[in-house]
C-alpha cells in the first residue's frame, strides 16, 4: 500500500470517527419548561416555620405576649372546634364568600367577554371599568352599609365589586391574546360567530380567566374578613376582630390561620378546575 493509499484511508476512517461523534443521540428536551410537581417541599417548608416557630417560643427568643408558640394557637382553634363556634363562624364566612365571588365572577366574566369581543361594548365599558377598578373596595364598604344596611347585602355587595373587576380585565385580556390567526383560519372553514367564539376564543382565553378567577378569590376572602368587621356577629372575621380586642393573640392567630387553610383550599379548587378545563394543553 502506498502512502497516499494510507493518507486516504486515514482520513476516511477518521472522517467516520467524526461522523459517529457528531451523529449520537441528542436526549429529548421537550418538556416545554412545564413545572415538575415535588409534593414535599411545600409541607416540609411549612412545618420547618412551625418548628423554628414553636422552638423560638419556648426558648423565649419570641415573646408569647407579641407572637404566641403555634401549640397555644392550636389550643385556641381546638376550642373553638369543641364548643362548636367554628362552624357558626366558619358556615357565616362560606355563604358570604360563595354567593358574593360566584356572582361577581359571573358577571366579570360576561362583562369581559362583551368587551373583548364587541367593540361597542369595549368603548362604552372599558374607561368605565379602567376608571374603577383602581379604587380601594374597601373605602366603598360604608357607602354599601347605607345603600344595603349593616345585614348581609353590603357584605356580599362589597365581596361582589371586589371579585367583578379583577375579573373583567383578566377576561378580556385573555380575549385580547388569542392568536388572530386561528380565527381567520376559523373564518376560512366557513364556521359561525358563535363556534368561533365557543371552539376558539373562549379555549384560547380560559387561562387568564381562570388565572382572573385565582386573584379574585384572593381579594374576596380579603374584603370578606373586612366586611365581617363592621356589623357581623358570626364570621371568621368577627372573630378575629373579638380577639384582637380583648388582646387574646392565640384566638387570633387560630382565626388567622383558619383564613390561611379556606385561601388554600380555594386556589385547590380552582387547580383541579384548571386542570379539567385546560386538559387540552397537554
Amino acid at each position: 500500500m502506498t502512502s497516499l493509499d494510507q493518507m486516504s484511508g486515514g482520513r476516511a476512517t477518521g472522517e467516520s470517527e467524526a461522523s459517529s461523534e457528531t451523529l449520537r443521540p441528542v436526549p429529548y428536551r421537550g418538556g416545554g419548561f412545564r413545572p415538575v410537581p415535588i409534593r414535599l417541599i411545600g409541607p416540609l417548608v411549612f412545618l420547618a416555620i412551625i418548628a423554628l416557630w414553636e422552638a423560638g417560643s419556648r426558648s423565649g427568643v419570641i415573646s408569647n405576649l407579641v407572637l404566641p408558640a403555634p401549640s397555644e394557637a392550636f389550643e385556641a382553634f381546638s376550642y373553638l372546634v369543641e364548643s362548636g363556634q367554628l362552624w357558626r363562624h366558619l358556615s357565616a364566612s362560606l355563604q358570604r364568600l360563595v354567593i358574593g365571588w360566584t356572582l361577581g365572577t359571573a358577571l366579570g366574566i360576561a362583562v369581559g367577554l362583551g368587551i373583548g369581543l364587541f367593540s361597542l361594548a369595549r368603548a362604552g365599558l372599558l374607561p368605565l371599568v379602567s376608571a374603577l377598578f383602581p379604587i380601594p373596595k374597601i373605602a366603598l364598604l360604608p357607602l354599601f352599609v347605607i345603600w344595603f344596611g349593616i345585614g348581609e347585602g353590603s357584605k356580599v355587595a362589597t365581596i361582589l365589586f371586589g371579585s367583578f373587576f379583577p375579573t373583567v380585565i383578566a377576561t378580556y385580556g385573555g380575549v385580547d391574546n388569542v392568536d388572530r390567526t386561528l380565527v381567520r383560519m376559523g373564518q376560512s372553514f366557513g364556521l359561525s360567530w358563535w363556534s368561533i367564539v365557543r371552539k376558539i376564543i373562549l379555549p384560547g382565553a380560559m387561562p387568564a380567566i381562570l388565572s382572573g378567577c385565582r386573584i379574585s378569590a384572593s381579594i374576596g376572602i380579603i374584603l370578606l374578613v373586612a366586611a365581617e368587621m363592621i356589623g357581623a356577629e358570626y364570621g371568621v372575621g368577627a372573630y378575629i376582630l373579638m380577639a384582637g380586642s380583648l388582646f387574646a393573640t392565640d384566638q387570633l392567630l387560630a382565626g388567622v390561620a383558619i383564613l390561611s387553610v379556606l385561601g388554600l383550599i380555594v386556589s385547590w379548587l380552582i387547580g383541579r378546575l384548571e386542570r379539567w378545563l385546560l386538559a387540552w394543553r397537554g
